[in-house]
C-alpha cells in the first residue's frame, strides 16, 4: 500500500469522524458559555486545536437543529458594536445529552486496557 493511498483513506474517515466531532465542541463550548453562531466557528477551532473547522452556514443548520431537539436554547441581547445578537445556550437537557455522551465515549479512552492498545499502535507492537 502506498503512501498517498493511506493518506487518502485517511482523509476520507477523518472527515466522516470531524462532522460528527462538530456537535460534540458546540455543545461543549455552550456548556462552557453562552454564544452567538458567528462566534462559535472561531472558537471550535480554537478549542480543537485547528483540528476541526466548520463555515458559518454549518454552525447555523447545527444550532438550529439543536434547538428543535431541545438541546439548546436562544435568546436576544443588546449589543454595544451593532444590532442585537441571538444567543444560545445549553439546556438542561443538553447538559445531560453532553455528559452521558462524555461517559460513554470520551472517557472510554482513559481506561487502562485502551490505552494500552492505543500505545500498542502507535508503538508498532501486537
Amino acid at each position: 500500500m502506498t503512501h498517498s493511498t493511506v493518506d487518502d483513506l485517511l482523509e476520507q474517515w477523518e472527515e466522516a469522524y470531524k462532522k460528527g466531532l462538530l456537535t460534540f465542541w458546540l455543545l461543549l463550548l455552550l456548556h462552557e458559555q453562552p454564544c452567538y453562531a458567528f462566534e462559535l466557528s472561531a472558537a471550535v477551532a480554537k478549542a480543537s486545536n485547528e483540528t476541526i473547522a466548520a463555515d458559518d452556514q454549518s454552525i447555523y443548520r447545527a444550532l438550529k437543529r439543536f434547538e428543535g431537539m431541545k438541546i439548546v436554547s436562544s435568546y436576544w441581547e443588546e449589543s454595544p458594536q451593532g444590532p442585537p445578537r441571538k444567543y444560545y445556550r445549553l439546556s438542561d437537557l443538553g447538559e445531560e445529552l453532553l455528559k452521558r455522551f462524555i461517559q460513554r465515549n470520551i472517557m472510554l479512552y482513559q481506561d487502562e486496557s485502551v490505552e494500552k492498545r492505543v500505545k500498542a499502535v502507535l508503538n508498532g507492537a501486537a
